[in-house]
């Protein structure tokens, strides 16, 4: 048997499954395509996570393209972070073009030009849904997470929460927040440390500096009403196929704080929502999370201990998460060891650095016999990927360099008047693009310290109000300086003439 009959046999038996799968494309052996190798990813291990890396031009987005149709396609619905901006061409059919053919024909499949159900989402004034949380949806834990305290001030959030719960005072946005630390500083401050205990004015002054800063990366756009109910990322439509859910987040590339919090809020809602889902075929929801290395590089390492605690447990909620970065090492090695697919394209060694980071990614994959996987990483050409994934026993696949199938959305983004027929057309942007501003703590706190304010001006002696009524001559002449001289003359003389007539020197004693 010669050696591509070896290799030919070794994908078709690793990558045959007997439940649903998705397509990526063809396997390469020595730089060709060998026909009748299908590259396919198994439905039922799509919970278990996994990583697209590449340099940049190498053909990630296109595979996470590929990736969001297939699971579409399969009744199941997409959240991707689309943070260049370029993946709301999925609702758009692709366009039949001489190298596509060359590339389906080559990889033995057939191209089919399909739009996907598609639903633009923000957390910004980008056209879309808003996605909008309340700081009490947020909790005190992860709140205290993404504003970096310490053990004592995640304490003090903790009882701030707890008294606003008890008082009745809803903390819908950080406005709320901040006018409860002001309170607390303040009017209330006694009325707190009665019950809860006392609090330090310097560490309420810190969570305020906090709090402060997540305001300057854009944070008030994220918390407020009305809350997004994460049931609305998991519809399926009236053809069966799964809703590909497009968050735009182009303009939060220098807001990396903010970019984590949602992505944490969002991960905690999901495992504190969604019902244990055991072992089934397929998965609930897939998120995409396009330039992963925002979510970690600025995240404080109690965030990053969140982040890697909620992405190892959700598996068993039924939700798979993909990074999509240009280097492996962008993510941490504990979330790294729990992803179960990689589709590696090509990396640069222009450094030393970058060919020890390329060796270090090439021993994280399968042992081949059949290329040096070293020497592959570096060589394969546009939307050519490395690919291994788990089988349907969880155990992973062969290594295979894939020919990728290209997508048969479009490749480009929407114009503006299709982005605006699509808002148009959105049923959650009439149900979450309202604002609303009801009667929260920075109102009802508010009042009472105005009333208080009142209050203490009521109390102030009753003078302050009154004209200074004018000193008589004989007030003027006795409040002067030269009469209360002469007054202490006329005492010391007064003094003495009595002590003398009672035989009393008024002398001082010489002891030497």
């Amino acid at each position: 048997m010669s050696k591509t009959e070896q290799f030919k046999e070794a994908i078709n038996k690793g990558y045959t499954f007997k439940g649903d799968s998705i397509l990526l494309g063809a396997a390469k052996l020595d730089d060709q395509v060998v026909p009748g190798t299908g590259v396919k990813i198994p439905l039922k291990t799509l919970n278990r996570h996994g990583l697209i890396a590449g340099a940049t031009g190498t053909g990630k987005t296109k595979s996470l393209q590929v990736l969001a149709e297939g699971l579409s396609e399969n009744s199941i619905p997409v959240l991707l972070m689309d943070i260049k901006g370029d993946l709301s061409g999925l609702a758009a059919e692709g366009e039949t073009k001489d190298f596509i053919l060359a590339r389906t024909d080559a990889a033995g499949i057939e191209y089919k030009p399909t739009g996907f159900p598609v639903e633009l989402l923000s957390l910004s004034d980008e056209k879309g849904v808003r996605l909008r949380a309340t700081v009490s949806e947020f909790g005190p834990i992860l709140l205290g997470k993404i504003l970096g305290l310490n053990d004592t001030q995640e304490g003090i959030v903790s009882a701030i929460f707890k008294y606003c719960d008890d008082e009745g005072l809803p903390l819908l946005d950080l406005k709320d927040f901040i006018k409860v630390l002001q309170y607390l500083g303040e009017e209330g401050k006694d009325e707190f440390e009665e019950n809860y205990g006392k609090i330090s004015t310097t560490s309420v002054g810190t969570i305020m500096r906090k709090v402060i800063e997540l305001q300057q990366q854009g944070a008030d756009q994220f918390f407020g009403e009305t809350s997004f109910d994460v049931d609305d990322l998991m519809r399926i439509d009236k053809n069966g196929r799964g809703v590909i859910n497009v968050l735009r987040v182009t303009d939060l590339l220098d807001r990396p704080k903010l970019f984590s919090t949602f992505m944490l809020s969002l991960l905690a809602e999901l495992y504190a929502g969604l019902p244990e889902a055991g072992d089934e075929d397929r998965p609930k929801l897939v998120i995409f999370i396009d330039e992963a290395h925002l979510v970690f590089q600025e995240a404080s390492k109690a965030l990053l201990q969140q982040i890697e605690t909620v992405i190892k447990l959700i598996r068993s909620k039924g939700v798979g998460i993909y990074f999509c970065t240009q280097n492996p090492q962008d993510v941490p090695a504990p979330v790294l060891s729990q992803l179960g697919l990689k589709i590696q394209h090509a990396l640069r060694a222009f450094t030393a650095s970058d060919r020890r980071k390329i060796k270090e990614a090439a021993d994280n994959y399968p042992l081949t016999d059949f290329f040096d996987t070293e020497t592959t990483l570096t060589s394969m050409g546009i939307g050519e990927a490395l690919v291994t994934a788990l089988n349907e026993k969880g155990i992973p696949t062969p290594l295979a360099v894939t020919y990728m199938c290209p997508p048969r959305s479009r490749m480009d983004i929407l114009s503006d008047s299709e982005i605006d027929d699509l808002v148009e057309s959105s049923k959650l942007v009439k149900k979450y693009n309202k604002d609303v501003d009801r009667e929260s703590a920075y109102e009802i706190l508010g009042l009472k310290m105005e009333k208080a304010a009142e209050e203490e001006e009521e109390k102030a002696p009753a003078r302050r109000g009154r004209p200074r009524k004018e000193k008589s001559t004989m007030e003027t002449i006795l409040g002067s300086s030269a009469a209360r001289q002469v007054g202490r003359t006329a005492a010391n003389i007064l003094t003495r003439t009595l002590l003398g007539a009672l035989g009393v020197s008024t002398r001082k004693k010489k002891w030497f």
